[in-house]
């Protein structure tokens, strides 16, 4: 990281050599004498979670077994619907690409986190950040949009459930998935088609610990107005959308669940989507905790406590909250024990 003096805040005021030792530079002819400091970035810190000595054991200890956890689990999920064939459905078949979304998801923030605390280090080169909000973006959206065309599926599945086969058909399954990542990779582009032009920021330490798009983004010393404009659009169509996607399906659902007359057809019907429904629940909750306490809390550490849950412990739960409440899993993986045994 390299410090640029400048002594002028005025747009007639060019930096020359900007990626050479300390100068000073001012146009006089423009009267300019505030001075401002730009920070030209080669490296970023990231400012998570305590710095105690004595408390670093313990985090790694936490972290790594918490990410095993996730990864194992999902993979484990992943393995037993590509393996049993009774699980060859579009439900499974979007929980797969769900868990598989988990595990890119966690791995592309917890290891460095992991590595970080072991080697007592908070820095991540620039590129290495860029790549890591990339690869999250990618992830997070995928995981988002996953969940909106689960909930779709849980639709078709209870509210026309004689034409299901032929809506959900193989064709209509890999178009949505194929679409969702699509959609994931646009959004990731357009978050680095705003950043990647930008050379200086006003700080090199983020409050979190992995390369958070939004904090990125207050830290660049350029105008934020058409920034925030294009970060708006984004949520709105990122986030609004499938939000309203899931709720509008769930209505549905609800609706067609209370015209069943029998008491255990009701709660057969809501069986098949409460797991997703709980897993919904776990993701927009956390990632809404997220925001909220960034908005109303400065602590770094609150601002990483608080993102923790979205990348690491709702993706491990993932995999305990389909098993254990899904009897297909449950006979699934009886049976390849069995067969292993």
């Amino acid at each position: 990281m390299k410090t640029i003096y400048r002594k002028t805040i005025c747009k007639h005021c060019v930096p020359l050599f900007p990626f050479s030792i300390p100068i000073f530079f001012s146009r006089r002819s423009t009267g300019c004498v505030e001075t401002q400091n730009l920070t030209c970035v080669l490296d970023f810190h990231l400012m998570g979670f305590s710095e105690d000595p004595t408390l670093q054991s313990l985090l790694f200890g936490l972290f790594l077994s918490m990410y095993l956890v996730t990864v194992l689990g999902n993979l484990l999920i992943i393995l037993l619907i590509i393996s049993d064939t009774h699980l060859h459905t579009p439900m499974y078949f979007f929980l797969c690409n769900l868990s598989l979304a988990d595990v890119g998801f966690t791995s592309t923030t917890v290891p460095k986190m992991i590595v970080d605390i072991h080697i007592h280090s908070t820095v991540i080169s620039y590129m290495g950040c860029l790549t890591q909000m990339s690869l999250f973006l990618i992830c997070g959206c995928m995981d988002d949009l996953i969940l909106t065309v689960m909930a779709y599926d849980r639709f078709v599945a209870i509210c026309h459930p004689l034409h299901y086969q032929v809506i959900m058909n193989p064709r209509r399954c890999a178009f949505l998935v194929s679409v969702s990542f699509v959609a994931s990779l646009l959004e990731s582009l357009l978050h680095n088609l705003i950043l990647l032009p930008v050379t200086c920021f006003k700080a090199v330490e983020i409050s979190n610990f992995f390369c958070d798009p939004s904090q990125l983004l207050n830290l660049t010393c350029d105008d934020t107005f058409n920034h925030d404009t294009v970060i708006y659009l984004i949520g709105i169509v990122f986030g609004f959308f499938p939000i309203s996607g899931i709720l509008f399906s769930y209505y549905k659902i609800m609706s067609s669940i209370l015209k069943i007359p029998s008491p255990d057809g009701k709660c057969k019907a809501f069986s098949t989507c409460g797991s997703h429904l709980l897993v919904v629940c776990l993701f927009y909750g956390s990632g809404f905790g997220v925001y909220l306490s960034a908005s109303f809390s400065t602590s770094s550490r609150k601002s990483a406590v608080a993102s923790l849950m979205y990348t690491l412990v709702t993706p491990m739960l993932n995999p305990f909250i389909y098993s254990l409440r899904n009897r297909d899993i449950k006979r699934a993986l009886q049976r390849t024990l069995n067969r292993i045994s």
